[in-house]
């Protein structure tokens, strides 16, 4: 009699290095099948922007050409579906990597005790993170709210060294139900898949790592490692980039930025509420606008301020899924300080159209630049449009990619045509808001909630 096992898939959408795999094709024996097994979960699937199911979809092809055409996939509710698949194959255990985040936790508990009532066992090994959210605490015993004491302490955790694909493994043959179908809105996204983000590692690590310090924050450079969203789902671990790290100053960069990432899935883990509401209680009392702010946040969305750099961030979103990540800083700090409106409201939209978005690192990100969330940027400092777009994009390279009504004026006023004499360019937009005046507003809300 033969042994069958089954791998569930969800944000590990690779072969390499995947603890979870290993152990189901160990616990199936040379004889045995592993039954290679996504759930289209509605819970999750609805509310994912067009690019963020258009990417996931293309890593999942990627993923079922690599094992043979042999990836089940099955709709509905995850207690129900992975209990089903367990029972029509006869298997006595199902294999996931561990989720910690708010929903994949409780979603996970559900599907452990519907497994359980049937004399099967959810087996819950590694984690999408190289420490796992709730290892690193103080020495108190309680989760850091600040990142460079949780980072040091993430250091000296360390991680285990990545681990080679499952050699020969022999995938069970199931039916699948019809496979989900999704069309990005942005006209051009990253290559999906396991192979692609092999690819596009080696091709940052060859042609940017070595300048990462000081490029990292030129949007016009390209030379990010666009790797958000493969780390998003699993197609590479982040432990895969961190062994190859060394210690000169860009590498050391980078393995912060990574640390980031961890930093946010660890707050989230200790503080679900933090999707939603302010990480910091005393900010929540800020004074947001909410009366006939559509036609603000509107052209918020659509690139229509009247700041270049801004608009520009917009635009690449819509168009890519995707966007530099000073860049949505600036973006944030537009919203949340110069028009007044509730971080949530971007940080909704940012997830609507981010290929790469992920729910602990764009709410804290956002909550970074409103000034409610750990690690603050103090809400005095509100971010100039045209001073941050003069630094970081001096050429106006990034500019005049994405706002091309902006090509012909001068790298003197690219970041602010206004001031051209011979005149803005038709068809660009006056900008909306004085930003001196605002600055102003929004230093006069933060005084009236630190003065309660």
């Amino acid at each position: 009699m033969t042994t069958t096992t089954i791998i569930w898939f969800r944000r590990d959408l690779r072969l390499a290095d995947h603890p979870a795999l290993i152990e189901a094709v160990q616990a199936a024996g040379p004889a045995g099948e592993v039954v290679a097994l996504f759930c289209v979960d509605d819970h999750l699937w609805g509310p994912a922007g067009a690019n963020r199911r258009a990417f996931l979809v293309g890593c999942l092809r990627a993923l079922d050409d690599s094992i043979g055409g042999r990836l089940v996939v099955r709709w509905g509710d995850p207690a129900a579906v992975v209990a089903a698949v367990a029972a029509e194959v006869g298997a006595l255990e199902v294999f996931i990597t561990a989720d910690f985040a708010p929903y994949g936790t409780r979603r996970d508990d559900r599907v452990a005790a519907a497994l359980g009532d049937a004399g099967r066992a959810l087996v819950r090994v590694g984690s999408p993170y190289a420490v796992a959210p709730g290892s690193v605490m103080n020495g108190s015993g309680l989760p850091y709210k600040v990142f460079t004491p949780f980072f040091k302490g993430w250091m000296s955790h360390g991680w285990a060294e990545s681990l080679p694909a499952p050699g020969a493994v022999q995938w069970s043959e199931l039916p699948s139900e019809p496979w989900p179908d999704a069309t990005p809105s942005a006209v051009r996204m990253a290559e999906p898949g396991e192979a692609a983000a092999r690819a596009t590692a080696h091709r940052f690590s060859s042609e940017h790592l070595a300048t990462y310090d000081t490029q990292r924050n030129d949007p016009g450079a390209a030379a990010t490692s666009g790797l958000a969203p493969y780390l998003k789902w699993g197609c590479i671990h982040p432990r895969q980039l961190l062994e190859k790290l060394g210690s000169s100053r860009a590498e050391a960069v980078f393995r912060s930025e990574l640390g980031w990432r961890e930093f946010y899935a660890d707050v989230l883990h200790h503080r679900p509420d933090t999707v939603r509401s302010a990480f910091n209680p005393a900010m929540a009392a800020m004074e947001v606008d909410t009366a006939d702010t559509d036609g603000l946040f509107q052209a918020w969305c659509e690139g229509r301020t009247g700041f270049p750099i801004v608009d520009a961030g917009m635009r690449q979103l819509v168009a890519e899924g995707f966007m530099h990540n000073r860049v949505r800083m600036l973006v944030a700090s537009f919203l949340v300080k110069d028009l007044h409106l509730d971080w949530t409201r971007g940080a909704r939209f940012f997830m609507e159209h981010l290929a790469d978005g992920d729910v602990a690192s764009n709410q804290h990100g956002w909550q970074w630049v409103a000034g409610t969330g750990t690690d603050a940027s103090p809400y005095f400092r509100i971010f100039n449009p045209v001073i941050q777009g003069e630094r970081f994009d001096p050429g106006g390279v990034y500019v005049r990619r994405w706002v091309p009504e902006l090509a012909a004026v001068g790298d003197r006023f690219v970041h602010h045509p206004w001031d051209d004499p011979a005149g803005a360019p038709p068809g660009y937009p006056a900008p909306m808001v004085d930003h001196a005046e605002e600055r102003g507003e929004a230093l006069r809300r933060y005084a009236a909630v630190r003065g309660r």
